[in-house]
């Protein structure tokens, strides 16, 4: 517990830093949207680098590096690994940093081709030929999920954290939120591709609450960092989208591979030993 508790012995307050990579500053937006609570952060945490919030821009060592975005350009390693020196408790935040993001698509199809296609002048763009998570360059030692994250995980993690305990968030499947909350179950009711079994839980179930399917915002279920608990079946509900759906291959591999492409076990679907899907002819 010690690396993770901000309350050692220190001069003045807990220095905290916000940083983005590719992606589209939903997540920094979470943190602005805290409203009065961030108001009482700033009294509890020295706010020190926050482009998004403030031109105040302090340099490091930082006590926590808030980081959002994927690691998608060659000055992105650089930039990543001094952030990590400059930081004592690095936490990524949305699912840019945590799998990649929606960008990560590209890891599956021939970047430099879409770069030739898109600019007039492809030798100007500098970027990887992949969108990776933070975690994969550098030590990560927590992970806020989601698209955007959630702001009020946010600020159970930062009280957590100033209060000296390990910060612990909830990895079952959005299922388990539904039935709390009397959902209906669009799957079952409406038959509709819901991600919900295999999604975890953090959203609040906004989708199922208003009878659209879950598209899986938040990453696989029971996947808490790091990474070592019991995988989602995801390739069962793939099946099951495949028989009681009547969905095709293409189909349901486009439901999976979105926000959280690039993450374990939702990449894998459609890679069956064959290449096809067991579908039910009706």
């Amino acid at each position: 517990m010690a690396d993770s508790d901000l309350n050692k012995p220190q001069t003045g307050k807990p220095r905290l830093a916000v940083f983005k990579f590719a992606s589209c500053d939903g997540c920094q937006l979470s943190i602005l949207s805290l409203e009065e609570d961030l108001l009482i952060l700033d009294q509890a945490v020295d706010i020190a680098y926050f482009p998004e919030a403030s031109s105040n821009m302090q340099e490091g060592p930082y006590d926590v590096a808030l980081v959002e975005g994927s690691i998608s350009t060659p000055e992105h390693l650089h930039q990543i690994a001094e952030i990590r020196d400059q930081s004592r408790i690095l936490i990524t935040i949305g699912a840019c940093a945590t799998a990649g993001g929606l960008q990560a698509l590209r890891n599956f199809a021939d970047a430099d081709h879409f770069t030739e296609v898109v600019y007039t002048h492809p030798e100007y763009i500098e970027s990887l030929s992949t969108s990776t998570p933070v975690s994969e360059h550098v030590k990560v030692d927590f992970e806020l999920w989601g698209c955007p994250i959630d702001k009020v995980q946010l600020r159970q993690m930062l009280s957590d954290l100033l209060a000296g305990v390990a910060p612990k968030l909830p990895g079952s499947s959005l299922c388990q939120e539904c039935k709390r909350e009397a959902h209906t179950c669009v799957l079952v009711a409406k038959g509709e591709p819901c991600l919900g079994p295999v999604t975890r839980t953090g959203c609040g179930a906004i989708c199922p609450s208003m009878g659209r399917a879950c598209y899986g915002c938040f990453g696989p279920a029971d996947l808490s960092f790091p990474h070592d608990r019991e995988q989602a079946n995801a390739a069962s509900l793939a099946e099951r989208f495949a028989t009681e759906l009547n969905m095709d291959e293409d189909e349901i591999r486009r439901r999976f591979h979105l926000i959280y492409s690039y993450m374990s076990p939702f990449r894998e679907i459609g890679d069956k030993p064959d290449g096809k899907m067991e579908k039910h002819d009706e």
